[in-house]
């Protein structure tokens, strides 16, 4: 019998080949088809049973004999010898092989439904939904384990120093990072950008310097930069695109000279989906002696990431992209490019000692982190990484480039529908636009069948306007969406071009 889970005709997933540059096909991922080799999910570690353990600290070690200074004579809080501690129980991991149902059962807002019909969340470029492990991950946080974090003496403080610090490990593995200590936690891929902006570019850039972006980027990556050019009187430089919304690489190093200081470069596009080629972009930018940052915002939920592989000075996400909390996020930074970068806030747990005349900082990654961070949600993007990491990214990524090649011609050939951005390489995002309909009118048509779209310019009007549009329709697919979806989704499309 043909598996309902897979497109009509079609036997298994090596059908949709994943262009090169992405990940390749991984035969026999979906339900009831075996792989043809083991596909080792990246790590491991336990998720959160529905009633959350009573749990106590999670390895938190004597103070050390030298006594620290400052905010640092608070960080190591309980005396006496190490106590053991019980592990956290670990469930099974049910994913080995990838079956969209048994995803779709860990997400509990996937049973909703809108307007009298089951939800179809089509707006994961947006956010992504949270499974229940993220979801236990945070009540369990705040039941057992809510504190302030690297002071005070007493039991809770551990708890929750372990836990953030944990989730700043997670990140550190799931990036490949070298050391934990290069991954600052901020409220999103917006904070971070910004961090390196003001801080970094306020240091380092001065006037006639030039930041090279893209015609690609979000807004996020286009405003601090031309904050920053004002402030300084450095020099803006954009890369163009051509009418499929490929980056133009030969007119992208034309930019590039003695004065380029920085570049800044999405690594997908929110608006097209359109996959950069981030490893020639960092390799070019440093052959022209200038720091990169890579906005990785829509690309980590979708495609592995190796910040030592791809060299990149900066590497920016946002904890809600990817199945996690909003308000947290990450700015990775190699060890010079983040030593060379003043703080750029100021306040407690950044310290290393004050006096009314000066402040001494600490060091990497605490001199970034001034304050009171987002403690509980930092814990549930830990948790959100790990879940990603049990189910496998390059089986994610495999899954929904398969549900991206089976959308788009269907979407495609219904008349009126103009696709925009048909690049070579693409993530899980199908924008169009429908002859005749305003996209607005076209998401609230889509509502009314519990189809969740966005609809709008995306925060990245610029390479929209470069098309020669205001606003689009977009759907954008995670690896809990379905062929089923779509086809519903197709069907909702073709009565709205018809007028039904």
């Amino acid at each position: 019998m043909a598996d309902p889970l897979l497109p009509p005709g079609v036997a298994d997933l090596t059908a949709f080949a994943v262009p090169s540059g992405i990940v390749p096909t991984v035969p026999g991922v979906l339900a009831g088809a075996a792989p043809t080799a083991p596909v080792a999910p990246r790590g491991s570690a336990p998720t959160w049973p529905g009633t959350a353990p009573q749990v106590g600290d999670l390895g938190w070690r004597a103070a050390p004999v030298s006594a620290p200074e400052g905010d640092a004579a608070n960080y190591y809080f309980l005396s006496g010898p190490a106590v053991v501690r019980e592990p956290v129980p670990q469930i099974p991991d049910s994913h080995e092989v990838f079956d969209v149902n048994a995803v779709r059962a860990d997400f509990p807002i996937l049973r909703e439904t809108v307007n009298g019909k089951p939800l179809i969340w089509f707006d994961n470029a947006a956010t992504t939904q949270k499974p229940q492990a993220v979801i236990d991950r945070l009540a369990h946080f705040y039941a057992h384990e809510n504190s302030n974090i690297h002071r005070a003496a007493h039991e809770l403080a551990a708890r929750a120093t372990d836990a953030y610090e944990d989730a700043r490990d997670t990140v550190r593995r799931f990036i490949n990072a070298s050391k934990s200590e290069q991954v600052i936690f901020a409220r999103g891929t917006t904070e971070a950008i910004n961090l390196v902006a003001y801080a970094w570019g306020g240091k380092h850039l001065g006037p006639g310097d030039e930041i090279v972006i893209t015609h690609l980027e979000h807004h996020a990556n286009i405003v601090p930069w031309q904050l920053l050019s004002q402030k300084t009187g450095a020099v803006l430089k954009v890369a163009p695109v051509d009418d499929a919304g490929n980056l133009l690489l030969g007119a992208f190093e034309d930019l590039l000279g003695p004065r380029t200081k920085l570049v800044a470069a999405t690594h997908v596009s929110n608006a097209l989906g359109t996959v950069t080629p981030v490893h020639k972009i960092v390799e070019l930018g440093h052959r022209y002696g200038a720091r990169v940052l890579i906005d990785g915002a829509q690309s980590i939920p979708h495609i592995p990431i190796d910040v030592q592989a791809l060299g990149a000075d900066f590497f920016v996400f946002s904890g809600h992209k990817i199945f996690g909390p909003t308000g947290i996020g990450v700015l990775y930074g190699t060890e010079e490019a983040l030593e060379e970068t003043p703080p750029w806030q100021g306040g407690g747990n950044m310290i290393a000692d004050v006096t009314l005349e000066r402040a001494l900082y600490q060091g990497i990654p605490n001199k970034f982190e001034a304050g009171t961070g987002n403690i509980a949600d930092a814990v549930g993007l830990g948790e959100a990484l790990r879940y990603v990491e049990k189910v496998g990214i390059e089986r994610i990524a495999a899954y929904e480039h398969a549900l991206l090649e089976y959308a788009t011609p269907l979407l495609g050939d219904i008349p009126g529908v103009r696709l925009v951005g048909t690049a070579e390489e693409k993530a899980s995002v199908l924008s169009f636009v429908l002859a005749g309909h305003e996209p607005l009118e076209v998401g609230k048509a889509l509502n009314s069948e519990g189809i969740a779209v966005r609809a709008g310019h995306h925060c990245a009007q610029p390479i929209l306007r470069r098309l020669g549009l205001e606003a689009t329709v977009r759907p954008s697919f995670a690896f809990y969406n379905t062929y089923d979806e779509i086809d519903v989704f197709i069907r909702a499309v073709r009565r709205i071009a018809e007028g039904g």
